[in-house]
């Protein structure tokens, strides 16, 4: 149909249906209703006389060939404060534009090729005119006639008439006899007066595979991809919607001062995921390096800090990191300053600290910040006063004992790094020339000892008895280059535990390991629990070290490194690879929200040189250098699913008889007893997914797109791993089922159980300190450090933990990365809008939905059983952690969709 133009003095925009068949992505079809007789159509001379100029625009048949009115209603979402989003109702050329009805011009697009021509039919133009706003949207209608023999509606185009950008929500199309069609785009788009911009294309909501688009389509979905990859050249503006790989050569600052300095992470020397290329330009120090800046880019629709409040999380972290913790800089002066009682620790959460003027004197960080920022009306001043976190609230003394040590490997905030102890003796596999005696010195006797004759050494590893946190090999080699660093220390070490008849670990020995250095030899010492005071106090300082190794390696490792740093290859490859119409991308989406944006912020003031983790924590300005080398030793995609890295820590086996196929190998596993029903949910839910697009497996080993992504994954966001053997192939329905839970389980279950707990477990920090700053007093002790340890071992213990600037800064933070939002998309809670129509998913994920609710009430169920003593007993804190769902706060439950925060 050739559409001409008529302009009109009151009509309003909308969009359109056809006379051919919806079909569903299910394979479900149901036929356009017949609309009403078209009207017959004014020409075009008759219109020019009527000199009516609105600015809306119909298009028209030139003949008496029957057509349809639809109608366009588009909604734009307002910003938080209240106007909107770069539509700038403020300023005066936009509100022109508002007011002559010219402020989105759309094109629908035919799915279907023209016959004749067999050429893409031409799209029907409108533009759309306010109608409406309110305090959270605005709405624009546009109407259009659409001759019957347009064909089905594939797509929208878009062009912003404003002179600023728009968060476009939805596209709704009406006169349908059986339903509106509504198009969900959740998407930025700039001004057509930028540079370079192009007409956004918003697909509907039905999915295709590659070879399945519809022939007017294909064009289309080819061109965006091109769009989202970009070409690779120049320094990214922030309307930019391109996706492109860089290696992590931007955490250092060498420009403004050289110790700030940092190797690039990604290449063979320090192996590592790819970032998002930002394109900023290279240091003039340190050619290998990038500048940094303030505003790190992601992907316009990967930021949305000013439509959603789920993104409250990234402001509040980023207000707490460039607001709070100045204040506090400048409140603790002394940076080297402990805490001289345990006393002074608790006023942390009793009396507070008193801040300094904040630099937002509206009250803005006090209202971001009600649980820890308070506003003392008396004396004009605001205090920092913590929640008590809940492990204290429970039991103040938790922290001092041995058995809640031990059961926080199974039931606390890295319970994804205890094992199985397979091999006798424990032997290190470093170089011995360069790091010592690889022998470890937890002999059979000292075991035995602990064990009080209980079993041999030999029959507990045949009864799969000793388990054990092995911290030596990943953290012998950074001993010396961290001691260079003031104020910090760090050891190798493992940690041995038995398993009790009661099913819960007793720690057995720690062993410490400073290798050879400084013209010194090697030094190790074995460390039990005892029943002398000098015993006790050195037991006790060893725990502070190996949690401090634990928190470390919780933070760099479990945390960043397999959760927020190894996903996003993930969302780089899917958005370059699979188009919006792609059933996997839609899939995979809701588990991709936000990590960008988070990620960016991390770098920009988290993991940054002389950021919070390496000011905080023991590795110091090696910590993410660290957790590269954790990637280089232990990461590999397929262990990241939570049945294999069970057992590839010996803490499962596999058991077709058991539930989830499964046998634990310590019954009761809080992480992964709940993870495990987690798990299996997620699976169902993606097999009954995939299936439904591939019946086959013939689909999935032909599909162009998804081939490109998973290889691109491989061979360029995780680069320096393209040629393990151990990377899944992804040829059949069973391939890509796993890989997607998998991808899906870590940024889900995964994440949550090392993330949202942070604060009830670690607020108080002498349960897990960030740091240990002072060395053993037996390691090189002389008289006087021998005596002061003899006389007062309180505060040995005291000195060695974080000191105040770091303590506080470190709640602070987890404080906030502890929190929901009120907004949270927690796993399973709603249905996205693309699949609401399809009766097959929507099933499907209500099936879902209901296990996770089932889950809900499982882990109720466990956590009141007094038979299982990792997550219920006298003051211990309940496992909620893979809770599914949860009210905004810090709750210590609840699974988001994606890492968000």
């Amino acid at each position: 149909m050739k559409s001409h133009v008529q302009l009109s003095s009151h009509t309003t925009p909308t969009l359109i249906p056809f006379h051919k068949p919806f079909v569903y992505s299910s394979g479900a079809t149901f036929p356009l209703p017949r609309l009403k007789q078209a009207w017959r159509q004014i020409r075009i001379n008759k219109l020019i006389k009527s000199k009516s100029f609105s600015g809306s625009i119909k298009a028209i048949a030139t003949s008496d060939e029957k057509s349809t009115r639809v109608k366009a209603v588009v909604t734009v979402k307002v910003i938080a404060g209240g106007l909107l989003s770069g539509l700038g109702l403020t300023g005066g050329l936009d509100k022109i534009t508002d007011l002559f009805g010219k402020s989105i011009l759309l094109e629908l697009v035919s799915a279907e090729l023209d016959p004749k021509t067999g050429l893409e039919k031409e799209n029907i133009k409108g533009y759309a005119s306010k109608v409406s706003q309110d305090d959270d949207e605005v709405k624009y209608n546009c109407e259009f006639e659409v001759g019957e023999d347009f064909g089905e509606i594939g797509a929208v185009l878009v062009e912003n008439e404003h002179h600023t950008e728009m968060h476009l929500k939805t596209i709704a199309l009406e006169g349908l006899l059986n339903g509106n069609l509504i198009i969900n785009c959740n998407s930025w788009v700039s001004p057509k007066s930028e540079a370079n911009v192009e007409k956004r294309v918003f697909f509907t909501d039905k999915s295709y595979l590659p070879s399945q688009t519809p022939n007017g389509l294909r064009r289309l979905r080819e061109k965006e991809l091109a769009i989202l990859r970009g070409n690779g050249q120049g320094e990214r503006k922030s309307s930019d919607r391109i996706f492109d790989y860089d290696v992590y050569n931007d955490l250092g600052d060498p420009d403004s001062n050289s110790a700030l300095k940092r190797p690039v992470l990604g290449g063979k020397q320090h192996p590592y995921p790819r970032r998002c290329r930002t394109g900023r330009p290279r240091c003039k120090t340190d050619s290998t390096s990038e500048t940094r800046s303030s505003d790190v880019y992601v992907p316009r629709d990967e930021a949305f800090s000013t439509v959603k409040s789920v993104t409250f999380s990234v402001k509040t972290v980023s207000s707490v990191l460039h607001a709070l913790v100045p204040s506090l800089e400048t409140a603790i002066i002394d940076t080297d300053l402990g805490f001289p009682y345990f006393t002074a620790i608790d006023s942390l959460f009793n009396e507070g600290v008193n801040l300094p003027p904040l630099s937002n004197n509206n009250g803005f960080l006090r209202n971001l910040l009600p649980r820890v920022i308070k506003f003392l009306n008396d004396t004009r001043e605001d205090l920092l006063r913590f929640e008590t976190p809940a492990i204290i609230e429970r039991d103040k003394f938790s922290w001092f004992r041995d058995e809640e040590f031990s059961r926080q490997t199974l039931a606390g905030l890295n319970p994804c790094n205890i094992q199985l102890v397979t091999e006798w003796p424990l032997k290190s596999k470093l170089d011995p020339k360069v790091y010592g005696n690889p022998d470890s010195l937890i002999t059979e006797e000292i075991i035995e000892c602990e064990i009080k004759g209980f079993m041999t050494v030999q029959e507990a590893l045949k009864q799969k008895k000793l388990f054990m946190l092995d911290y030596h090999d990943l953290l012998l080699p950074y001993v010396k280059k961290v001691r260079e660093v003031k104020g910090t220390t760090l050891y190798g070490s493992r940690t041995l535990f038995f398993l009790t008849h009661e099913g819960t670990l007793r720690p057995l020995a720690i062993e410490l390991t400073r290798p050879p250095m400084d013209g010194k030899p090697q030094w190790r010492e074995v460390f039990t629990p005892t029943w002398n005071a000098t015993g006790c106090w050195l037991w006790r300082l060893a725990k502070t070290h190996v949690l401090a190794h634990d928190s470390g390696v919780h933070q760099l490792v479990s945390h960043w490194l397999r959760t927020h740093c190894a996903t996003e290859p993930y969302i780089i490859a899917a958005n370059r690879q699979l188009s919006v119409i792609h059933p996997i991308f839609r899939l995979l989406h809701p588990h991709f929200r936000y990590t960008m944006e988070i990620n960016a912020l991390a770098r920009e003031a988290l993991i940054n040189a002389n950021g919070i983790i390496e000011a905080s924590f023991s590795p110091a300005k090696y910590s993410i250098e660290l957790s590269s080398a954790a990637y280089d030793l232990q990461w590999r995609f397929d262990h990241q699913a939570l049945p294999a890295d069970l057992i590839s820590r010996g803490m499962a086996v596999e058991d077709p008889t058991a539930p989830h196929g499964l046998k634990l190998t310590i019954e009761d596993y809080p992480f992964a007893n709940d993870g495990l029903i987690l798990w299996d949910a997620i699976k169902q839910w993606v097999t009954d997914y995939v299936k439904h697009y591939y019946p086959d497996s013939a689909l999935v080993d032909s599909d162009k797109e998804l081939q490109a992504w998973w290889t691109e994954i491989r061979t360029v966001g995780h680069a320096d791993k393209k040629d393990e053997p151990w990377w899944p192939k992804l040829k059949t329905v069973d391939d890509l089922v796993g890989i997607l839970t998998t991808m899906i389980w870590v940024t889900s279950g995964h994440h949550s159980a090392v993330n949202f707990g942070q604060y009830d477990f670690a607020g108080y920090f002498p349960n897990r300190p960030t740091i240990a700053r002072t060395n053993m007093p037996t390691e090189e002790p002389n008289d006087e450090e021998l005596k002061f340890f003899l006389a007062k071992p309180e505060v040995v213990l005291l000195k060695c933990f974080p000191s105040q600037i770091q303590a506080t800064k470190v709640m602070a933070v987890l404080d906030v990365l502890s929190t929901h939002s009120p907004e949270e998309e927690y796993i399973g809670a709603v249905i996205e809008g693309v699949w609401a129509d399809n009766p097959v998913i929507k099933a499907a994920f209500e099936r879902f939905s209901g296990k996770l609710k089932e889950l809900e009430g499982v882990i109720d169920a466990r956590n009141a059983n007094r038979n299982l003593n990792n997550r219920s007993g006298a003051g211990v804190v309940p496992y909620e952690l893979l809770k599914p769902f949860s009210v905004p706060g810090v709750t210590s439950m609840g699974v988001p969709n994606s890492i968000s925060i």
